[in-house]
């Protein structure tokens, strides 16, 4: 059995191929690196690989760019993932963050959530991040094409909590409801329980809900430094216990709408200036279509 091993060059620091070659060591049979930016037809693609094994060697971005790519398609073959990004947020939900896992992928790629941003929709795998964590992301883009390799996240954060970053009042409706919350630093919505490089925002969200509920954490309310010293607690999911500046809801479909623009990320991958976007679960796309 041929393996195709997948890699995206561009993936951990443009790091992608060397990672994937690293990974080839730990796979059995004959392995066939492939780099998925090469990659035209994906169907065709698939097709060829009828009765072999793909796996996918990337970070959370490049799973992104898979699942949307393969999504509907019938896959006649095996298909694994590897990580070899850089938050790995997938990774830490599903292996406990081990480094050297090979996960079987179809059951995750499954019944995916669908972000709309304008016109375009996008499905998504572990969250999309609205607020400064989106802001980082754009942040973490600028100093990249500017030729910085490695990104601090976390000391953009705290720049931007204290200086940069200015939270904004947000409408958020949910299966219908709307809520509205002043003064928000964070508004994302969750599929899985990580993103971010390890955040927990909604830590009860579980991504085999049998009902295909999301999560949308609101962080709302506080000034400066109290966000400053409650934003850490995110890792451990404990700043949910600040109830009276966090808020979690879950639901089918749920709209997030910012007063200004801002950024956003998908899985990692950023949109810029953002008034508005609507994440669905599938569940709520079969009660549409019904």
């Amino acid at each position: 059995m041929k393996n195709y091993l997948l890699y995206n060059t561009f993936a951990g620091g443009c790091t992608g191929e060397e990672k994937a070659r690293s990974a080839a060591e730990r796979l059995e049979g004959e392995v066939v690196l492939t780099d998925m930016t090469k990659i035209t037809d994906y169907k065709a693609f698939i097709e060829s690989c009828a009765g072999e094994r793909i796996t996918l060697c990337g970070g959370d971005g490049t799973l992104n760019r898979f699942a949307n790519e393969i999504y509907g398609l019938d896959i006649n073959c095996e298909l694994y993932f590897t990580a070899a990004g850089t938050g790995n947020d997938f990774l830490k939900e599903v292996a406990d963050g081990e480094p050297d896992a090979v996960i079987d992928l179809k059951k995750y790629i499954k019944d995916l959530p669908v972000c709309k941003v304008g016109d375009k929709k996008s499905r998504f795998i572990n969250g999309v991040g609205y607020g400064i964590d989106g802001y980082c992301c754009e942040v973490g883009d600028k100093l990249r094409a500017a030729g910085k390799t490695k990104v601090n996240y976390a000391a953009i954060a705290v720049k931007g909590l204290l200086f940069h970053y200015k939270p904004t009042g947000a409408t958020i409706t949910v299966d219908g409801v709307k809520h509205r919350f002043e003064k928000v630093w964070l508004a994302p919505v969750m599929k899985g329980k990580h993103y971010g490089g390890g955040m927990t925002p909604a830590p009860e969200q579980d991504r085999f809900d049998s009902e295909g509920r999301l999560s949308v954490f609101v962080f709302h309310g506080s000034g400066k430094l109290r966000t400053l010293m409650i934003f850490p607690k995110i890792f451990s999911g404990d700043h949910v216990k600040h109830t009276d500046v966090t808020k979690v809801l879950t639901g089918n479909e749920i709209t997030v709408e910012f007063d200004s623009p801002r950024a956003l990320q998908i899985d990692g991958e950023t949109v810029l200036d953002v008034k508005h976007f609507t994440a669905s679960s599938a569940k709520e796309r079969v009660i549409q279509q019904a």
